[in-house]
């Protein structure tokens, strides 16, 4: 019957320490697994672990960082080029937006905005859905006929 004066461990699950120094027999006796001397050897005899036995340790190598670094706002995109939005094009395609680019293989990151470059030439007209352009950009898309609308 189950009750609480019956109740044990599970196998496995509560492992036995180690009995040390209680003679040689026990294979952890003597020394207990510390060795002979040495600062490892006496309790509370750890080694930081910057330590590199008396070599000026690497943090003390390295020049201090002075400035400010605006890489922890850094915003990343999706890149795409005006040429990439060309070949698009050639497939019928006159309406641009996340999903159309993700079903052409032309983004990574799904979760990233859209910035759309002026690298390439573009010769169809289209609608642009994304969230930032490049100026150059901007211009190659007006002046082919087509026009973008900016998503927040």
């Amino acid at each position: 019957m189950f009750s609480l004066n019956n109740l044990k461990p599970a196998d496995g699950a509560r492992k036995a320490s180690k009995r040390l120094g209680r003679g040689n027999g026990s294979g952890k006796g003597t020394f207990s697994g510390k060795g002979c001397k040495g600062q490892k050897a006496r309790s509370g005899g750890n080694i930081p672990a910057w330590f590199e036995g008396g070599q000026t340790p690497l943090f003390r190598r390295m020049p201090k960082l002075k400035g400010f670094s605006n890489a922890l706002f850094k915003k990343e995109y999706n890149i795409v080029n005006i040429s990439d939005l060309e070949k698009i094009c050639t497939k019928g395609i006159s309406t641009i937006d996340k999903q159309v680019l993700i079903d052409n293989n032309l983004i990574g990151k799904k979760n990233l905005p859209i910035k759309v470059l002026g690298d390439g030439e573009l010769k169809s007209k289209l609608l642009l859905k994304v969230e930032r352009v490049s100026r150059s950009a901007k211009e190659a898309i007006e002046k082919a006929g087509g026009s973008i609308e900016i998503l927040s």
